[in-house]
């Protein structure tokens, strides 16, 4: 009896070491493919705010290249259980460099320097958020609801501030997007950690690290715009 129950410890203890080297794999895969997605946005935001020929070309279609990214991430978000690892990459990198195009616009409004301030800025609360979300025991589901809603109530105020062009109302929005994308970065990464599965296929497990990179991707590009908003220097 004592050396079966030794044999099941040490079984359970092989198990649960393979399970933390599992998910440790999986997660820098994601951190992974959102650090390179980010960097492929600012490559192209960069590439096309340098060159007025660029810039003379994309402008006439910009429109095109802000909702492009927003069918790409519905399109993704519905078929990303059908479409192979392949497809989920190529789609995902995509994405990526259109709203780099889309992004090249805020080099024209804001000073490079206030950007890349902003930016460091929004990298260190991101980091500390996602730490947060990953370490913490608290459950954080019941976080979801109340973010969602509160980020149907950013998109909405902020269609609406379209037509009124408030300032005040903007700072309003960007003070609550800041609260909004700040939590969703801690709920997301509990998510992402948690859907993951010990034994799944390098196919499922590379789609699922693709799907919880722009998830991260999204949280990270979102704060870093309300950011810019709140204390970016205008040109």
């Amino acid at each position: 009896m004592e050396d079966r129950s030794r044999d099941n410890t040490i079984l359970g203890a092989e198990r649960a070491l393979a399970y933390s080297e599992g998910l440790r794999a999986y997660m820098l895969s994601v951190y992974n493919y959102m650090a390179l997605g980010l960097g492929l946005t600012g490559g192209v935001a960069l590439l096309v705010a340098s060159s007025p020929a660029l810039q003379a070309a994309i402008m006439p279609m910009m429109l095109l290249f802000i909702l492009a990214p927003i069918a790409l991430v519905f399109f993704m978000s519905f078929k990303i259980n059908t479409m192979s690892f392949s497809t989920a990459q190529s789609v995902f990198w995509l994405y990526a460099a259109l709203n780099g195009v889309a992004f090249s616009t805020l080099f024209l409004a804001y000073d490079g320097v206030s950007i890349a301030r902003v930016f460091f800025i929004t990298a260190g609360m991101f980091a500390a958020m996602s730490l947060y979300g990953y370490t913490t025991r608290k459950d954080l589901t019941a976080m979801g609801g109340f973010l969602f809603m509160g980020l149907i109530g950013i998109i909405i105020a902020s269609v609406v501030n379209m037509f009124i062009a408030s300032s005040g109302f903007q700072f309003l929005i960007s003070v609550i997007g800041v609260l909004v994308f700040t939590g969703l970065t801690a709920y997301d990464t509990q998510s992402i950690k948690e859907s993951y599965t010990a034994g799944s296929s390098s196919e499922v497990a590379g789609k699922r690290a693709i799907f919880g990179a722009l998830r991260l991707y999204l949280d990270f590009v979102n704060l870093f715009l309300m950011m810019l908003q709140l204390v970016g220097d205008r040109k």
